[in-house]
């Protein structure tokens, strides 16, 4: 399959697109201004620990402490025999490796299990273990890695043996790991010398992480339209893979992301509603704990029988939910309501086909299997905030309901304060009501006024305001003096 990066890099922000056959696959954004911490490592002092949570909270330096839940501290139990809750203590330094960004009020979540990713390898200094990337399938190819990853490693640390590494040498390993274990050498004599909190690694930028992770012999062309970005990259691949090099192009023209069709991609991604070629569609809503997946026929009415419709509309939509939840990095427990199948097999099919499609993500899922209601429950590695988390936030009048009260309600609930304020004596013979003009057409329906006159034994009129919130009413005496305001 054709493969190819699109990387667009701005003042403000860097975005990589990533095409398999002319096809949006994968998308990341940067911004610049808030910058980047999963994989920074810090000294952090811990702040607080709650035994009733079994975690501690620890001041890195940024606005929000970090979480270290107790069962990521293994390096830092003395004895088997001592409860993990009582060897940390408020004041003690630490140091901490961001795994998952801060979410809403949660500050971001940390380990004390350090990583320190290379090319090909990804060092653990402080675990003993050999893993292997599980998107290298065959076994024998698996083998031979693991026999290098043993004999090549430091002595008690781990390693992990990443995807572009199969069919590389023993002198590619090497090499990795000792540029890897010499900067672990250099965090550790830091650490001692820095006095917490403070920052001992970063991660590097979104430009580098595309050539570490995503950059190998798979990928036809890797554009970038920046000039020094350009340059850092070929220097960086003159060091471990000069022969990708050729294959790195510089873009000059206007806008790289238009010319390649991709801001249209890009704007499909913040709707809620993704239409399917056979003319059915999937609904994706987000809430604080889940991510919830609707499948929907649509105007697709199939050919033969109703099964059959309802077949070929879910595994369509299986495949389109793998690549929105990989394109928007949704994260969490997901759940999908695919459209009711009666056939067993055809339920299976469906499951296989989201299986199969999920494993083209870099990043690990879980598909758990089809509840008692019919639901497909699956779950999806979170470490970074998801696309719809950059880019937007809670509106203001809504405040992130999605909704806000009707012209109906609204006026209803001036019609219940006007009664108070009549009740209690404390309103003129004239009010005004100030509204938005959706709630002031409610009441300049003919007869409203009058009716409301009547009932309340006093001259009341009506003033749009547009720039007022569509949920807020202000009841004015003459004279402009305010008896009410609400929200």
């Amino acid at each position: 399959m054709a493969k190819r990066i699109i990387t667009n890099i701005s003042p403000d922000e860097t975005r990589m697109a990533v095409l398999e056959d002319g096809e949006l696959i994968d998308v990341s954004i940067e911004r610049n201004q808030s910058g980047h911490i999963v994989g920074n490592i810090y000294k952090g002092k811990i702040k607080n620990v709650l035994p009733g949570m079994q975690a501690a909270f620890i001041d890195i330096g940024i606005d929000k402490n970090a979480f270290l839940y107790v069962g990521d501290i293994f390096p830092y139990v003395p004895s088997r025999a001592t409860p993990k809750d009582k060897i940390l203590t408020v004041g003690q330094d630490i140091l901490v490796q961001i795994v998952k960004d801060a979410f809403g009020a949660k500050g971001p979540r940390a380990t004390t299990h350090l990583t320190l990713p290379g090319r090909y390898v990804v060092l653990m200094p402080t675990v003993d273990y050999i893993g292997i990337s599980r998107r290298i399938a065959a076994n024998g190819e698996r083998e031979r890695l693991r026999e290098l990853a043993e004999k090549v490693r430091p002595a008690g640390m781990g390693v992990i043996i990443r995807t572009v590494a199969e069919g590389k040498t023993e002198e590619d390993l090497i090499k990795d790991i000792e540029y890897l274990h010499n900067l672990w050498q250099s965090l550790t004599v830091r650490s001692k010398r820095s006095k917490a909190p403070c920052v001992l690694y970063r991660d590097v930028d979104l430009v580098i992480r595309i050539v570490r992770d995503y950059f190998s012999a798979d990928v036809e062309e890797f554009i970038v339209d920046h000039q020094e970005a350009h340059t850092r990259v070929l220097d960086l691949l003159a060091h471990h893979s000069p022969e990708l090099a050729t294959r790195t192009k510089l873009y000059q023209g206007d806008d790289i992301f238009s010319f390649y069709g991709l801001e249209s991609e890009m704007k499909k991604l913040e709707e809620r509603q993704i239409e399917l070629h056979c003319g059915g569609y999937i609904i994706i809503d987000r809430t604080e704990a889940l991510t919830v997946v609707d499948v929907n026929t649509g105007k697709f009415i199939g050919r033969t029988n109703l099964e059959d419709t309802v077949f070929r509309t879910n595994l369509e939509a299986a495949a389109e939910i793998a690549r929105q939840i990989r394109l928007r990095d949704i994260g969490g427990i997901i759940i999908i309501d695919f459209i009711d199948m009666e056939s067993t097999e055809h339920q299976k099919a469906v499951l296989d086909a989201l299986t199969e499609k999920l494993k083209q993500d870099r990043t690990k899922s879980n598909v758990v299997g089809i509840t008692g209601l019919g639901l497909v429950e699956m779950t999806r590695k979170k470490s970074r905030q998801s696309l719809d988390a950059v880019l937007f936030s809670d509106c203001p009048c809504c405040e992130g309901r999605g909704k806000v009260k009707s012209p109906a309600t609204v006026a209803i609930n001036v019609r219940r304060q006007l009664r108070r304020l009549a009740g209690s004596g404390r309103s003129g013979d004239k009010l005004i009501i100030q509204v938005h003009p959706q709630v002031a057409e409610v009441f300049l329906q003919k007869g409203e006024l009058e009716r409301l006159n009547q009932e309340m034994a006093r001259t009341i009129s009506v003033e749009p305001v547009p720039a007022m919130h569509p949920e807020a009413f202000s009841i004015l005496q003459d004279q402009n003096q305010s008896i009410k305001g609400s929200t």
